[in-house]
């Protein structure tokens, strides 16, 4: 039998959709990863100064504050953290714009590609 070596990591996961907030947490969460959450990104950005994250997964369209702007400023709290940017408008993002953004995964996305992004990124 192989053991599984894959380590715990601290995610951040900032979504304003409710259910789609608490699918990804749980998915995470059967992967064993430690989840915080955000509804928007103020809190996103509250929760980043106060506790360093391995990855941040976060949504581009959240009430207040785009996501292109949370990351930018995320980006100077934890400039090492990766960031995995969600969208349903993935054919419009460039991820040359979005200044600490890694990688964008289209809504709706495949579990294996969530799992295969989150290893990448957290490796």
């Amino acid at each position: 039998m192989q053991q599984d070596t894959t380590q715990s990591k601290r995610i951040l996961v900032v979504e304003d959709e409710r259910s789609a907030r608490d699918s990804i947490r749980l998915l995470l969460s059967i992967d064993r990863h430690s989840v915080a959450e955000a509804r928007e990104g103020r809190e996103a950005l509250a929760l980043a100064a106060k506790q360093k994250f391995d990855l941040v997964v976060l949504d581009y369209a959240l009430p207040g504050m785009l996501g292109g702007e949370v990351a930018r400023q995320l980006q100077r709290l934890a400039p090492a953290t990766p960031i995995l940017m969600i969208s349903a408008f993935y054919e419009k993002l460039n991820v040359a714009d979005l200044p600490g953004v890694c990688t964008v995964l289209g809504k709706p996305f495949a579990v294996e590609d969530l799992r295969a992004a989150v290893a990448r990124l957290t490796a």
